[in-house]
């Protein structure tokens, strides 16, 4: 079985549900609303999986969200804060290695998320607005 394939199986034994992919670019979007998880893209690229959910827009070059944010990644089990390359888009993003992925590691990059978005729902929504 190839990775993509094994990811694709270890998500649906997760419950989420793949809204889109794309077996060409081994690329995948699920959503798992009830954790928090919405169009979170998941994808191969060997020698890693990249995994990364967009969580809100940056309105205007915000240094104290910015380091909030920062000081937030120490707290994260998996994953971490991260800007995209136009620097207005927060995400969040995780990579791990495919060769060998196993189901508890990929369970603990989404439960991460989880946790994340439940624990700073609050300061999130508010960064979200400035």
């Amino acid at each position: 079985m190839n990775h993509f394939e094994k990811v694709k199986e270890f998500l649906l034994e997760l419950e989420c549900e793949i809204v889109m992919e794309d077996p060409e670019e081994e690329l995948v979007v699920v959503k798992k609303e009830d954790e928090g998880i919405l169009n979170m893209v998941i994808d191969c690229e060997d020698p890693i999986l990249i995994i990364e959910q967009f969580l809100f827009e940056v309105k205007e070059d915000n240094a104290a969200t910015f380091k909030s944010l920062l000081q937030k990644n120490r707290e994260v089990v998996h994953g971490a804060f991260t800007l995209d390359e136009s620097g207005n888009k927060v995400i969040f993003r995780d990579t791990l290695q495919l060769e060998n992925l196993d189901l508890n590691e990929l369970e603990g990059s989404l439960n991460s998320l989880s946790l994340l978005i439940s624990e700073y729902y609050e300061e999130l929504l508010a960064f979200a607005k400035s």
